[in-house]
């Protein structure tokens, strides 16, 4: 049996108030900060569980989405977080001794900070990412006051009173900051966003720093810079045909070439191999990942991370699919396709062979200069071109799908979703012959080719109607139902990977409607479903009632923490929640009788036959999936697209949540106001 359990009441307990910054690099007085653990958090457990997932104890800004709490990273030595708050410009240290009581040590901030260069980091600079190796050396990545600027990895001693031993300069936007498994290496991925008006747009690239050896600074000869040139036009490499090239500086009118390669392609996030010989980083607006040879700092090639095909599976595309254009759960196959786009990527060893793990968000370029952004129905409209009149003609009133292309473009329909404006355009029809959207609503398994191996298909939007049917595909700063099936439903951010008695579990952060979705991973073509846990009260509405009592918004980073590295002696998540500005530690509960490796798995093959979450076998070169795969489909023929029910078909086999095909009861889901 699934085990379930939703919010009955309002938290009443206030929320500590943001402490004062402290003088650089100086600690301030502990503190202790007040515990926002939702009284009764969604659960969702599968039978047989090797563990479920508990809120204990939770550090709190009182800062309301203003990024107070990014990433999160570990020292074990002295069992302290370090916590990236990129509001204040700084990393917030707590000490987790008592993991039900983190308490406040003091900030390390970067300003004044000089550089190997003999420049100080200026006020006004934003902290995004903090890594630490086990021997106490951190570093944090820096962005620039104005952001296309080059900025810089400060160096810091992890087990001292917040010294800064230095910094070194990197590329424009450094995005995430990571070491190798043998320390040996420091990988930054440096964004390059573009201005807002597209004026300026850096190069993307990826900074390799050679670690000092000890508690150091290095320099900025340790720094090497690994580029896209080479994928320019005639240039040594290949650029696959997938990789989206477009817009940008042609369409804000300033620059030549139309649209650089190297400019175009913005690292998000990085993982390295077990041996530290390689980096893959995502290249999330771009659909692809870079490799990374570490040793020469070079890109030796960009993966294509293809679709996933709306009519193999089922996602909920409109926001007002209930009655009287009112939110319901209405998840049901549609012909649009979606890239992948990955945020967050880690890897990990299966069976002697490395995999890549990632959470698939999704992300436009939206500014000024330059937008993708459009909604369905406004094809047509504002300059830009229609829907090709005959886009739907092969599956026109196949399975309740509308008989006319009027019908796809309704509310209630495909009208409200966002799509790219870059792509699906046929320009001889001068039409939009294809839709295209943002993220796969998924995570997914991949070869170090690339190659799909499993992916979680409709699971997350299931497993949410199942968890919280009344605040399914709900906003973070807003507690509603149906708020963001219009743009990328419940948004997988982040992803951790961690090792339990010999087997390998993937931990999912939902960055909108929240919560930890946590999967056996051990065989990587039949991963299983284990818990879902959600440290949140939707009684409150944030946005309108405060953060007391609303529990952790906006999952952004997680870092699982070992056995052997905790304090309590048994593995840990510290969470960290961007828009609650809250850091929040789960214990993991260990079931009495944990499975052997092996025990409940097949021989690492996938045939299709539906023995576990969402498919696998697809490759990066046929992207579609397999329609035998197991997913949830709406297969009903009532034309008016009534909603689904939340709970209409989750059963457990093998001891994994399965989302089976069958033909569904249909009903309206009440609103949840």
């Amino acid at each position: 049996m699934l085990r379930t359990t939703t919010p009955v009441s309002a938290r009443s307990a206030g929320v500590s108030a943001v402490a004062a910054l402290a003088i650089v690099l100086a600690p301030t007085a502990a503190m202790t900060a007040s515990a926002e653990i939702a009284p009764n958090p969604v659960e969702v457990t599968a039978a047989g569980a090797a563990f479920s997932l508990d809120p204990v104890g939770s550090y709190d800004t009182g800062v309301f989405d203003e990024s107070a709490a990014e990433i999160v990273e570990y020292f074990a030595a002295a069992e302290r977080l370090f916590v990236v708050n990129a509001s204040a410009g700084l990393v917030e240290v707590l000490s987790i001794a008592d993991p039900a009581a983190p308490e406040k040590l003091f900030d390390l901030e970067t300003a004044g900070v000089v550089a190997s260069d003999g420049v100080a980091i200026p006020a006004g600079a934003t902290v995004n990412s903090v890594d630490v190796r086990p021997d106490g050396l951190g570093v944090i990545a820096v962005e620039a006051p104005l952001k296309t600027d080059p900025g810089w990895v400060v160096f810091f001693d992890a087990a001292a009173d917040g010294e800064a031993l230095g910094a070194v300069g990197v590329g424009s936007l450094p995005d995430m900051v990571t070491f190798t498994p043998d320390g040996t290496r420091i990988v930054v991925a440096n964004e390059g966003e573009p201005a807002d008006d597209y004026s300026v747009d850096p190069e993307g690239s990826v900074s390799v720093i050679t670690a000092p050896a000890t508690v150091e600074s290095a320099t900025d000869t340790d720094v090497a810079t690994a580029g896209f040139a080479a994928f320019e036009e005639g240039g040594a490499l290949t650029l696959p045909a997938g990789i989206r090239i477009f817009g940008g500086r042609e369409d804000a009118g300033t620059g030549t070439p139309e649209f650089p390669v190297s400019e175009n392609l913005e690292p998000e996030y990085a993982a390295i191999s077990p041996d530290s010989s390689t980096a893959w980083v995502s290249l999330q607006e771009a659909n692809g990942i870079a490799v990374v040879d570490l040793a020469s700092a070079t890109v030796t090639s960009i993966l294509d991370l293809g679709t996933v095909d709306r009519m193999d599976i089922p996602f909920d595309p409109s926001d007002r699919d209930g009655v009287d254009g009112e939110g319901a759960i209405a998840i049901a196959n549609w012909p649009v396709l979606g890239y992948y786009m990955p945020d967050t990527i880690v890897s990990y060893e299966a069976a002697g062979s490395t995999y890549i793990v990632t959470a698939n968000e999704g992300d436009s370029r939206d500014w000024s200069g330059y937008s993708e952004v459009a909604r369905v129905k406004d094809l047509g409209s504002d300059g830009l071109a229609p829907v090709c009149a005959d886009a739907f003609d092969d599956v026109l009133g196949v399975n309740g799908l509308p008989a006319d292309i009027d019908g796809f473009l309704a509310d209630d329909a495909l009208g409200r979703l966002n799509i790219t404006t870059a792509n699906g355009l046929d320009p001889d029809a001068e039409c939009y012959s294809d839709l295209y959207t943002y993220g796969a609503r998924s995570f997914s398994i991949r070869d170090t080719s690339g190659a799909l191996v499993w992916d979680s298909a409709d699971a997350f939007e299931q497993l949410v109607a199942e968890a919280s049917p009344l605040f399914f595909n709900s906003n973070h700063s807003e507690s509603n139902l149906d708020g963001r099936s219009d743009d990328k439903g419940p948004e997988p951010e982040a992803v951790a990977v961690g090792e339990i008695d010999g087997r390998s579990y993937a931990f999912v952060g939902f960055e909108r409607v929240g919560g930890i979705a946590a999967f056996d991973i051990t065989v990587p073509t039949d991963a299983r479903f284990v818990t879902y846990l959600n440290n949140r009260d939707f009684s409150v509405s944030a946005e309108d009632d405060g953060l007391a009592g609303a529990g952790d918004l906006g999952t952004e980073g997680i870092r699982f923490i070992t056995a052997d590295e905790s304090s309590t002696g048994e593995p840990m998540l510290a969470v960290a929640n961007e828009v609650s500005g809250s850091t929040t530690m789960y214990a993991l509960e260990l079931a009495a009788d944990v499975p052997a490796p092996g025990d409940g798995t097949d021989d690492g093959t996938d045939d299709g036959s539906g023995d576990g979450v969402g498919s696998g076998g697809d490759s990066a070169a046929d992207p579609t999936d397999d329609a035998s795969a197991p997913t949830l489909a709406n297969t009903g023929s009532d034309a008016s697209r009534a909603a689904i029910t939340a709970a209409t078909l989750l059963t457990l086999l093998g001891g994994a949540l399965v989302l089976g095909r069958a033909a569904l009861a249909r009903r309206r889901t009440p609103s949840a106001s």
